[in-house]
């Protein structure tokens, strides 16, 4: 049988290591690509500013792949609005940059505007400019279907989108500028990865600004209500988190030319509205928890900023880099279930 591109190149990888700078290395996406670099023999510097990322992020990391793998990474705790912790980390060594750090949350970005620009804009070009200084040719990061602002049509194909609607979605917007300008001016080659509402292990429930799924898990596991902004009817593309992995790695060596920029839609190219997405979440919690299958929702007022729907087209990503989903919405929900069961069972007790 044929093995995928994502199969083939973790074969490489183990032949061949490339040692990688994951920024954002304690958060949710960041700590995934840590685990999975380090279980592929990858040297990692790790760098993060734990200001929403966790250092038990880092502890679970370190417990699942083992003392040696763990002997390969160097965690740097540093800020990206910083230019010389910049420099210092990328004056390390690194061949390839996964640029995950941000400020996210498209309310935060409403709340406070300065500080999203000045971590997601400042400290992206801060990152460039000394992946640049330092000669490093790719350039990968995490943008988000949040450029696709007002344009109503569906799915989302890249080379069209529309008026950003929120301070958060403009920022991902201005990444994917600087970065186009970087790679004609420097020859940095990067690439955009517009990631469609992920969802997975280690994603934070607690906070203000925290992402629905997770809000949803920990509710209904704590017999806490449930809300929905709007009617339920606004629709998503969930894309689990392993997915976003695969399309990490696989953007971190697919041949470019020198100076060449490029954006991809990351998800599954499936639309859920937030209604079923609580049924599916229900049923799932319910499996280990009962009582969780008679509860209800209760509706607020639409958020500011927030797009309808969204559905992603994930045709060039597939063709361009062999990007084929491990995961469906169920298939990633029955596996996020599990694990957020797991870890509030035991901290509840």
């Amino acid at each position: 049988m044929d093995l995928s591109a994502f199969e083939e190149l973790k074969l490489e990888l183990r032949e061949t290591p490339r040692r990688w700078l994951v920024t954002g290395a304690a958060g949710f996406i960041g700590s995934n690509l840590l685990e999975t670099l380090l279980r592929l023999g990858q040297p990692v510097l790790a760098l993060d500013n734990l200001a929403t990322g966790h250092r038990h992020n880092l502890d679970d990391v370190r417990s699942l792949v083992g003392e040696d793998a763990w002997a390969r990474c160097e965690f740097i705790e540093g800020d990206i609005r910083d230019q010389e912790a910049c420099r210092d980390v990328l004056s390390h060594g690194v061949d390839i940059v996964l640029h995950q750090a941000a400020l996210g949350s498209v309310p935060r970005s409403i709340a406070d505007p300065v500080s999203t620009h000045e971590c997601n804009v400042s400290g992206f070009v801060n990152m460039l400019t000394a992946a640049k200084d330092a000669g490093i040719k790719r350039f990968v990061y995490a943008s988000s279907s949040s450029v696709y602002g007002d344009d109503p049509n569906l799915p989302k194909v890249e080379e069209r989108t529309g008026n950003p609607l929120s301070p958060y979605a403009a920022s991902k917007a201005m990444n994917e500028t600087y970065a186009a300008v970087f790679g004609r001016t420097y020859g940095i080659q990067t690439i955009g990865l517009r990631y469609f509402n992920v969802f997975g292990r280690r994603q934070d429930p607690e906070g203000a600004y925290a992402a629905v799924m997770p809000k949803w898990f920990a509710s209904l596991i704590r017999d806490e209500e449930v809300f929905i902004n709007g009617d339920g009817e606004t629709s998503r593309d969930f894309c689990y988190i392993d997915n976003v992995v695969q399309a990490n790695l696989l953007a971190g060596v697919a041949k470019m030319e020198s100076d060449d920029s490029r954006a991809y839609n990351v998800a599954c190219g499936e639309r859920t509205t937030l209604n079923e997405l609580f049924s599916l979440i229900r049923d799932r919690v319910a499996v280990e928890l009962p009582e969780a299958a008679t509860r209800e929702v209760v509706y607020r007022d639409f958020r500011p900023g927030d797009v309808r729907h969204s559905l992603a087209d994930t045709r060039a990503i597939v063709n361009d880099l062999g990007y084929a989903p491990s995961h469906s919405v169920g298939e990633g929900l029955a596996e996020t279930s599990s694990w957020y069961v797991e870890k509030m069972k035991s901290t509840m007790q």
